[in-house]
């Protein structure tokens, strides 16, 4: 399986771009990708899928947090999606190929492809399907990842050349209560990393301490961690960590 390059070691990674409302820069947004590019920081991002079968980016499954619009991202096409301003912006909702041809290989970038099946189960395929059509011949470093373990056996097999990785935490059932209990016990040890195809995790650094994540790093697998914001935090987190992923400050 693809090794995941030093490029997403040797700097950090900015959180959903180098997002700042008070400049004008909303998450996930072209200027906080703009601005990412010119602080020389790798730049980690989100895909939903719109109607039309394109790869937005976006974090949320609804549009009322960051647009003046509320419902489902995956109800719009991506012509309608590329027409609605962020919040605090002046462009939309840019197609994952857009960025690309932004990016154009200058910074590294870290794709998480955002669960559609709900409960982290195999209905999945579409999202993961448009992705790798956008990265078709893309040359640049780029990374995949989810935290459904199904999408990521799924990009192996559309984009094997393309490293992938798992997006893991300790699935507290405040944080995920749609989650079965046992679904989250499970996701809690990391159980697919092999069968998946994984070759990277990118843990929540507050649970860094996990004896399955050392049992990861001590075996070689890189371990990146989200979402560190402030630098008293970093410090904990590269303990273990091997790169940050960070928000909100200078890092």
């Amino acid at each position: 399986m693809p090794e995941l390059p030093a490029a997403f070691l040797d700097r950090p990674i900015a959180h959903r771009a180098l997002h700042d409302i008070a400049q004008g820069r909303p998450e996930n947004s072209v200027e906080a990708i703009r601005a990412a590019i010119d602080a020389g920081y790798g730049i980690e991002i989100d895909l939903q899928p719109s109607s039309d079968g394109e790869a937005m980016v976006f974090h949320d499954y609804d549009l009322a947090r960051l647009t003046v619009q509320d419902g489902p991202v995956c109800g719009h096409d991506a012509a309608a999606l590329g027409a609605l301003p962020l919040r605090h912006g002046q462009s939309g909702i840019p197609t994952l190929a857009e960025v690309l041809a932004l990016v154009d290989g200058r910074v590294p970038l870290l794709i998480e492809v955002k669960d559609q099946d709900g409960s982290m189960g195999p209905d999945v395929g579409a999202l993961e399907a448009a992705a790798a059509r956008a990265l078709t011949g893309y040359q640049g470093p780029v990374a995949l990842m989810s935290f459904n373990p199904h999408s990521v056996a799924a990009l192996a097999r559309l984009l094997p050349e393309i490293p992938r990785g798992l997006t893991t935490c300790d699935y507290r059932a405040e944080h995920y209560p749609g989650l079965p209990a046992a679904t989250r016990d499970s996701l809690r040890g990391i159980p697919d990393f092999d069968r998946c195809g994984a070759s990277f995790i990118s843990h929540n650094w507050r649970d860094l301490d996990s004896p399955r994540v050392a049992e990861l790093r001590a075996a070689g697998v890189p371990v990146l961690c989200w979402t560190v914001r402030a630098p008293e935090d970093e410090t904990q987190a590269r303990r273990v960590a091997h790169n940050i992923t960070f928000e909100g400050y200078p890092a």
